[in-house]
């Protein structure tokens, strides 16, 4: 998958989400190193009212694999952010579309996996600590079946 089809994949999640209340950013454009895709506003309101700030790591696999893989790295980064803004990870595959609440979730056992150094541009790989995120601590799932 190429960078450029990404970049479309995302922009495509982010129109869909918006049509059904959120109201999201693309940030692939603003540094390429960011830890997140989008950024904005989700559908819900805190208690007094205020829509809830939120940012979104998506990923595409062109793989099914029933642990949706997280890196840590970027996982401590978003962790990092201000408390109030919601962590999102938004996971597509061949077989459906995962929404998992970052903030809300309890993480598995880090582990250690050879995987890419980057997700499109190297085929080299390097130990780095992930999460693998069973499919049912995601809170939308839309099946491609």
């Amino acid at each position: 998958m190429k960078l450029e089809q990404v970049q479309e994949y995302e922009k495509a999640v982010i129109f869909l989400l918006n049509l059904d209340g959120w109201d999201l950013k693309w940030t692939g454009n603003e540094d390429k190193y960011k830890h997140y895709d989008a950024s904005g506003y989700t559908p819900k309101t805190d208690k007094d009212g205020n829509r809830i700030r939120c940012v979104i790591e998506m990923k595409f696999r062109n793989k099914y694999y029933p642990e949706k893989l997280l890196e840590k790295s970027k996982l401590d980064y978003l962790m990092s952010m201000d408390k109030d803004i919601v962590k999102l990870y938004f996971v597509a595959d061949e077989k459906g579309n995962y929404l998992f609440w970052l903030n809300d979730i309890k993480l598995p056992k880090v582990e250690k996996r050879y995987c890419p150094s980057t997700t499109l541009w190297s085929n080299k790989k390097e130990l780095k600590e992930v999460y693998l995120l069973k499919e049912n601590l995601a809170s939308r799932i839309n099946w491609n079946n």
